[in-house]
């Protein structure tokens, strides 16, 4: 199976769809283009009989630093149709299991989007954060509902808060992750886990991840398109703008003059 795009790979092997970011040198920052290609991808893995599962990973060292800033300066997103939505509304409708296997920054959108993920692997190297309020965002992806019932209201306001940094021991034990690998060998066994669901009897694993999701997916859906909304009123805010400039600067930002 050729490319999808530029920056995002798919293959395909023993019933698992494996869809890579490959974008290195700006450790795999998310473009809108890279989101559409991701959109393709998952579409084509459902509409595909003999895949059964897909699997979400980067390079050897780096998921994802998250949104590339200057692509979103200069392209913020608007509307229920931008890529970016279209890619987090898949996340929450898609039919087949979706596996991550996780090593090195998975920043902002490369750590919520585990949170829709029906298996997740991480290599003890991972570094996770959701850095949205320092940068003058809130929450996205569902973040701001699925975190605190995975790990409780307090541990979810410390990540979103204060924009800790957790590694893959502290994301399995506190329930992000299924299984912690070491740095070296974190893709071969997330694959191998992979293979195995993939050999489960494939309408039996849609049905279940059907009804393991049916008792809050109406509300996962209004409340992420509230997030939506106030996120990009958010990306016009005074205090994202200082934030992301300052990030593109490489300086400190200055929230003193905001309220």
């Amino acid at each position: 199976m050729a490319a999808a795009s530029e920056f995002v790979n798919v293959s395909v092997d023993q019933g698992v769809m494996e869809i890579s970011l490959q974008r290195p040198e700006r450790k795999n920052a998310l473009t809108h283009d890279m989101y559409t290609a991701l959109s393709a991808a998952m579409d084509e893995a459902e509409a595909t009989p003999s895949v059964r599962v897909m699997l979400l990973t980067g390079t050897q060292d780096c998921f994802t630093a998250g949104n590339d800033m200057l692509d979103f300066l200069n392209n913020p997103p608007k509307g229920d149709n931008s890529p970016v939505m279209i890619f987090l509304r898949k996340l929450v409708e898609i039919s087949k299991p979706l596996v991550a296997a996780v090593n090195g920054p998975a920043v902002g959108v490369g750590t919520t989007l585990l949170f829709h993920c029906d298996l997740v692997f991480v290599a003890r190297g991972a570094r996770l954060q959701m850095p949205f309020t320092s940068l003058g965002l809130c929450p996205e992806a569902g973040s701001s509902m699925l975190l605190p019932m995975i790990v409780g209201h307090q541990r979810a306001a410390e990540l979103l808060m204060q924009s800790k940094v957790i590694d893959g021991e502290k994301a399995e034990r506190i329930g992000i992750a299924n299984a912690v690998f070491d740095d070296n060998d974190y893709l071969v066994r997330a694959r191998e886990e992979s293979r195995k669901l993939a050999a489960q009897p494939a309408a039996a694993v849609r049905l279940t991840k059907q009804l393991l999701k049916a008792p809050y997916i109406d509300q996962l859906r209004a409340h992420m398109k509230e997030e939506g909304d106030l996120f990009g009123e958010r990306l016009e805010s005074p205090e994202a703008r200082e934030a992301m400039s300052a990030f593109v600067e490489k300086r400190k930002p200055d929230f003193s003059q905001f309220d």
